[in-house]
């Protein structure tokens, strides 16, 4: 198999760190971004000119548009394209100030929205490609505590399933990465926390009760055969979940959904009106 060119962002650790690892071990070329250059130190002295850090806050469009640019002039291609570069941001809604929520959706969508742009010239001109989205469980259902990081992921599902029909007659695939809870620095150092209100002490109390019950932290260094696979197979997802417990989630979220729906069919219907 021929190899690919890939560009990750946020490679210094958690899942960017480990899907970095995965294609360089197998001998394909990696331009890998972090706001922290001194991250990739051992990644580039282990691997030489297979990789090309670059130091990149996604939330800079012109510095992403760059980014870009300077990975395809020096790899000549760009085949994978991963924005896995975000955050969580705790808190609850009443909670979240502005700063917090426009900062959250910068970073989560907007960064992802800047490396697309940059990325899908260079793409739809070789007629390929492949742009994997790491969104979340938390794409597609929602839990108490984390509203903001919600509203960033939700979005980046909408604005990822239109793209994928835009590009796929440019031989351009997209797939939206779902994982469940896993021990990254989602929820660790990397965390933001709105300033806590002591009426909502219940709520993250039964917040955090409930994110142990709904998650067994999973490791991400498990999930690097499963992208690899991902990126080889000729007909990729649209969507893929990682871990055990996402469809589960999604499964009792999309029955209750459903059946809502259905029980309000009649008040949806007579809403229609008669067209005259």
């Amino acid at each position: 198999m021929a190899f690919k060119t890939w560009f990750i962002t946020g490679s210094s650790r958690g899942f960017g760190r480990e899907w970095t690892i995965a294609a360089l071990d197998r001998g394909d070329r990696v331009t890998a971004t972090a706001r922290d250059l001194a991250s990739l130190d051992d990644l580039v002295a282990k691997y030489g000119d297979a990789i090309l850090p670059i130091q990149l806050d996604v939330t800079d469009r012109a510095a992403g548009f760059a980014a870009v640019k300077q990975a395809r002039e020096h790899f000549g291609r760009l085949d994978v394209v991963v924005n896995n570069a975000g955050y969580g941001q705790f808190g609850m809604v009443e909670e979240i100030s502005e700063e917090e929520i426009r900062a959250q959706l910068e970073t989560n969508l907007l960064g992802a929205l800047w490396v697309t742009q940059a990325a899908l010239p260079y793409l739809r001109g070789q007629g390929s490609g492949h742009i994997l989205q790491v969104s979340s469980i938390g794409g597609i259902s929602a839990f108490l505590n984390t509203g903001a990081y919600h509203a960033s992921k939700w979005a980046l599902e909408g604005l990822s399933q239109s793209l994928a029909q835009e590009v796929a007659g440019f031989g351009i695939k997209v797939t939206l990465i779902e994982p469940g809870g896993y021990s990254t620095d989602w929820a660790g150092p990397s965390a933001k926390h709105a300033t806590a209100s002591p009426d909502y002490e219940p709520v993250r109390q039964q917040a955090a009760q409930a994110r142990a019950r709904r998650f067994t932290p999973g490791d991400p260094a498990a999930t690097r055969d499963a992208v690899l696979r991902l990126v080889d197979s000729p007909d990729p997802p649209l969507r893929l979940f990682l871990g055990e417990a996402p469809l589960g989630i999604a499964t009792a979220d999309y029955q209750s959904r459903l059946a809502a729906w259905q029980e309000w069919q009649p008040v949806a219907a007579a809403a229609q009106g008669t067209g005259k």
